[in-house]
């Protein structure tokens, strides 16, 4: 029942800070998949930030590029499953550095290859013009991932260390005696 009350709270503030006005690509659902995989169990940590984009695309409205943006998050995921055995501020800084880097590659990419060669053409030339042109795109991500990821782990692990959240519950044993 814990999982399912933190999940709906990230899910539904995820969602709200993509409607709310801000910066391109300046919003914590990066930071939510990377802690996804850090504090909550694998199911919770992949629906937590692909829930969060479908709630708020439901809104903003869907696009071709939907696979590219999901896929991303959903690795990201992955590498914040294998920073929970390596957590550190030097591993959790390059891992946000990595989602960045990732969300750029990935969905740049996609921008190029899923187009119609309309805005860059199917060359290398054009993957590449693709890529500069998304930088200042980049800038905004790279500065947002780091500041949520700051924000959410520090977060995670103040609940973690004053209120015993996210930790494994116990299993209670009663022995009867005769």
């Amino acid at each position: 029942m814990r999982n399912v009350l933190i999940a709906s709270v990230l899910i539904l503030a995820a969602a709200i800070s993509r409607l709310l006005p801000h910066p391109p690509n300046m919003v914590p659902i990066a930071a939510m998949a990377l802690a996804g995989g850090v504090y909550l169990n694998k199911r919770w940590g992949m629906i937590v930030p692909l829930a969060a984009m479908l709630v708020s695309d439901a809104f903003i409205g869907f696009h071709g590029l939907m696979p590219y943006v999901y896929g991303s998050f959903a690795v990201m995921v992955f590498l914040g499953q294998w920073l929970k055995n390596h957590k550190s501020p030097t591993f959790v800084f390059g891992g946000s550095l990595a989602s960045s880097v990732l969300f750029f590659l990935v969905t740049n990419f996609g921008v190029w290859f899923a187009g119609s060669g309309a805005f860059y053409p199917k060359t290398l030339a054009g993957l590449a013009e693709c890529y500069v042109a998304a930088i200042p795109f980049f800038r905004n991500t790279l500065v947002g991932d780091l500041a949520y990821v700051a924000m959410l782990f520090g977060a995670f692990e103040l609940a973690k260390k004053y209120l015993g959240a996210f930790e494994p519950e116990q299993e209670v044993i009663v022995t009867g005696q005769k």
